[in-house]
């Protein structure tokens, strides 16, 4: 991973401002592909995935590993947003279904 090399605190926090902008527009991208994924799905408990969920978490947290970032941080990140986003694909799902 090449990063900026800076040459003042602040040009480093404009930078930290620049990441954490991408994680949100990446964060929505997500959340985004998460609700349309609920036309595909039949049921709540298949949105429910635990086995999903599992592998998701899983596969970022060895990511964490290979990218020196600790894989709890990650792990505690990751089911944090899942949860959020299922809930926000039951709603989905539950509205498709009313129409």
């Amino acid at each position: 991973m090449k990063i900026k090399d800076c040459n003042s605190l602040e040009e480093v926090r404009e930078e930290i401002d620049r990441v954490d902008a991408d994680i949100l527009h990446l964060i929505a991208k997500r959340k985004a592909y998460v609700k349309q994924a609920a036309k595909f799905k039949h049921s709540i408990d298949e949105i429910k995935a635990d086995e999903r969920i599992d592998d998701v978490v899983d596969h970022v947290r060895h990511l964490a590993l290979t990218l020196g970032v600790s894989p709890n941080m990650v792990t505690d990140i990751y089911k944090q947003m899942i949860e959020e986003m299922v809930e926000s694909e039951i709603a989905e799902f539950q509205n498709a279904k009313n129409f």
